[in-house]
C-alpha cells in the first residue's frame, strides 16, 4: 500500500500512552484508510479521551466485554463501535496491554482523497464538512464494523496511523466531551484551534423526555 501521508507510521511502543497524553499526541496526526475504490488520508484535529474503570463515560468502565474487548489492548488497534442504531465511530487504543482505554476520532481535515471523500460525503458544504464529526469521519474514510480491531501500526492494515506536523501547544484547546451521560464536565476533548473541521460542542445529560444519553466510547 502506497504512504499519501507526510510522516512515518506510528509505533505500538509510541502509542502505548495514557488516552489523555495520547490525544494530545494524535492532533495533527494523520490517518489512511484504504478501500475497494480508493485511499482517504485525514488530518486529526479534534480527539477525546477516555480511560477505562475510573472513567464512568467510557465503554470499559463497568468491566470487559465481548464488545470492548478491543479497548483493553494491545495499543495501537482501531476500536470501531455502533452508536444510535445507525453510525460507527472510530478509536486509537492506547495504554499498556491489559489496562483499558483508548482516543475517539471526532474530526478532521481530508489531506488525501478528495474526490473520494466527496463522493462518500455529497451533502459537505465544504471541505471544512467532509470529516467533520465523529461518525462523518468514519464514512469519509469508509471505516464500518469490519475495521475493528485492525492494526494501526502494520504497514499492510487497511488503516493506518501516521505522524504529522507537531502541533504547537498554544494551538491546542481543551474542553468536556461532547454528549457523554457521565463526567460531562472532564475536560478531555481537544483540538486544534482556528480548524474549521473542529465539531460543534453539544453537553450531555439527559434528554428533555428524561434518561441519559448513550456512552459515547
Amino acid at each position: 500500500m502506497r504512504n499519501v501521508a507526510t510522516g512515518r507510521q506510528f509505533t505500538r511502543r509510541e502509542l502505548a500512552l495514557d488516552p489523555v497524553e495520547l490525544a494530545t499526541l494524535l492532533l495533527g496526526a494523520v490517518i489512511e484508510a484504504t478501500g475497494p475504490d480508493g485511499t482517504v488520508a485525514v488530518r486529526l484535529v479534534e480527539v477525546e479521551a477516555y480511560r477505562g474503570l475510573d472513567d464512568p463515560a467510557s465503554h470499559c468502565y463497568r468491566g470487559k466485554t465481548p464488545r470492548n474487548a478491543v479497548m483493553w489492548g494491545p495499543a495501537g488497534h482501531l476500536y470501531v463501535y455502533f452508536v444510535y442504531g445507525m453510525h460507527f465511530c472510530a478509536n486509537v487504543v492506547g495504554t499498556e496491554d491489559g489496562q483499558p482505554g483508548a482516543v475517539l476520532l471526532r474530526a478532521g481535515e481530508v489531506v488525501s482523497g478528495a474526490d473520494i471523500a466527496r463522493a462518500r460525503r455529497p451533502s459537505a458544504r465544504g471541505n471544512g464538512e467532509l470529516a467533520k464529526g465523529p461518525a462523518i469521519l468514519t464514512s469519509v474514510l469508509g471505516i464500518d464494523r469490519a475495521e475493528n480491531g485492525v492494526d494501526l501500526t502494520d504497514p499492510a492494515s487497511p488503516v493506518r496511523l501516521f505522524t504529522g506536523e507537531p502541533v504547537p501547544d498554544a494551538d491546542i484547546r481543551t474542553g468536556p466531551r461532547v454528549g457523554v451521560a457521565m463526567a460531562m464536565d472532564t475536560p478531555w476533548r481537544f483540538w486544534i484551534d482556528g480548524s474549521p473541521a473542529v465539531s460543534t460542542y453539544r453537553r450531555g445529560g439527559k434528554r428533555a423526555g428524561g434518561g441519559p444519553r448513550p456512552i459515547v466510547v
